[in-house]
């Protein structure tokens, strides 16, 4: 099946590069979307992560891809991450709306965790989650090279529900953390007998981690990384670097290998609200025509820290726990 996608307006690089977005996702269709502001959003690929938070926090985030280019990816996702009173266990929700040319993806899963200490100051979460993925294919958007493709025959659009199911664990302390995740099992046979083998059996691992280095009482330094693995694709490989200083403003930057360079600036508006955005430069070929990609995050924490276990305490100047009231910093 052959098909190409064309921007209104645009000259015939313009066009090249839409097509090569769309081919791209299209062969490697089961990849997670993208996110340079990873580290705030753990849960949306990592389902032992929901219940390691120290509040019920929600996580809205917004990113527009490659901006400039026709048909260039965009991702809205919604997130909620509830610790259960127990201190055990957590659920989650997340919906995601990834978006490519005449191709949109909506992800909506449920999880669930459960942590065990394996120190009295190191922890390990399990997790799972389950939804699915609503494929939805608008053939009116481009056209085919061959005009007798049978799919035409059939309708303008494609739409099929597909079940994901995917695994994750967390290990912290609180100054650092570990993450493994698979965010879904269920690969074999996706769109085969509709699309025309477009996608393979593949499964992707997720690999984080940071550290929160306090340099002082107002500055601290948090290096993370996420690595995508995905056989048959280029590893994807996320560094970063930020600095939070007073608890309440972070700058910093990110490398994504082969791929792009990235500001990122947060501010922790109050103990129950934190903004983030980040700007990605291009240092592939593509940084030559796209305008950069831009990241927005707002996470909204529901109630103060509750001060509960050694990961959440501090002590004061006569050695007694104190309750921390800003949130925790990953």
């Amino acid at each position: 099946m052959n098909f190409r996608i064309y921007g209104i307006g645009y000259r015939d690089l313009y066009l090249f590069c839409s097509l090569l977005l769309f081919s791209v996702t299209v062969l490697f269709g089961q990849k997670e979307p993208q996110y340079t502001q990873y580290m705030y959003n753990i849960g949306s690929f990592n389902p032992a992560y929901v219940g390691t938070v120290e509040t019920p926090d929600i996580t809205g985030l917004y990113r527009v891809q490659w901006s400039g280019i026709p048909g260039a990816p965009k991702t809205l996702r919604f997130g909620v991450n509830l610790p259960l009173a127990n201190e055990k266990n957590g659920l989650g929700f997340n919906v995601v709306s990834d978006q490519l040319g005449p191709t949109s993806q909506t992800y909506i899963d449920f999880a669930y965790s459960f942590q065990v200490k394996l120190t009295e100051e190191t922890k390990l979460s399990f997790g799972v989650d389950a939804g699915g993925s609503l494929l939805d294919v608008d053939y009116t958007k481009g056209d085919f090279e061959n005009p007798n493709e049978p799919l035409l025959n059939n309708a303008d659009t494609f739409n099929k529900f597909y079940p994901t199911v995917g695994a994750g664990m967390f290990m912290y302390q609180e100054n650092w953390y570990l993450g493994l995740s698979v965010p879904n099992f269920l690969t074999s046979g996706i769109y085969a007998d509709e699309v025309a083998n477009i996608v393979e059996d593949k499964v992707q691992f997720n690999f984080i981690g940071g550290y929160v280095f306090d340099f002082s009482e107002g500055l601290k330094f948090k290096p993370a990384f996420l690595m995508n693995y995905l056989n048959g694709s280029p590893l994807n490989l996320n560094l970063s670097a930020n600095f939070l200083i007073s608890d309440v403003v972070t700058l910093g930057a990110s490398y994504r290998l082969d791929n792009a360079l990235s500001g990122l600036a947060g501010l922790q508006v109050s103990n129950s609200l934190f903004f983030g955005y980040s700007y990605d430069y291009n240092t592939n070929g593509l940084g030559e025509y796209s305008q950069g990609s831009h990241e927005v995050i707002l996470k909204f924490y529901l109630g103060k820290a509750s001060g509960k276990g050694n990961k959440d305490r501090k002590k004061d100047q006569k050695g007694m726990p104190k309750q921390i009231d800003s949130p925790r910093f990953f």
